[in-house]
C-alpha cells in the first residue's frame, strides 16, 4: 500500500528569471525551510543517495536523534514534497520526490549566472 502524497506543482523559475509571485515564494520557502534543519538534510541526503534511489528507513534513521523524531523529520520532509514513501510489511521506505529535486535544480542552476538583458 503505498502512503505517498500528490507531486507538487513545479516550484519557481530560475532565481535569475523574475521574481517570484507569492504562491511560488510559499511553495519555495516550504522546500528550503524542511532543509533548513541539520537532521533533515542528513535524512533528505542520505535517502537521495541511497543505491538504488530509495532507502528504507532502518538505513537511515541512525542520525543522532531518537526513531520517533526521525520519523517527525521524515514527515516533515514529505509534507514538504520532497520524498515520498510506501511501506512494505513492517518497514517503510523513502524515495526523494523527482519533480522536488528537479524544481529546486532548475531554481538553483540559474543563480550562478548573471541575468539576461
Amino acid at each position: 500500500m503505498s502512503h505517498t502524497t500528490e507531486p507538487p506543482a513545479p516550484c519557481c523559475p530560475p532565481l535569475t528569471e523574475r521574481p517570484f509571485t507569492a504562491e511560488e515564494s510559499e511553495r519555495a520557502a516550504r522546500m528550503f525551510k524542511a532543509l533548513g534543519d541539520p537532521v533533515r538534510l542528513r535524512l533528505f541526503s542520505s535517502v537521495a543517495s541511497h543505491e538504488g534511489g530509495e532507502a528504507c528507513v532502518c538505513d537511515i534513521s541512525d542520525v543522532g536523534v531518537s526513531q520517533p523524531t526521525v520519523s517527525h523529520h521524515l514527515k516533515k520532509l514529505k509534507e514538504a514534497g520532497l520524498l515520498t514513501s510506501e511501506r512494505r510489511g513492517t518497514w517503510v521506505y523513502y524515495r526523494v520526490e523527482p519533480s522536488a529535486l528537479a524544481a529546486m535544480g532548475a531554481l538553483l542552476g540559474a543563480a550562478g549566472r548573471p541575468a539576461t538583458p
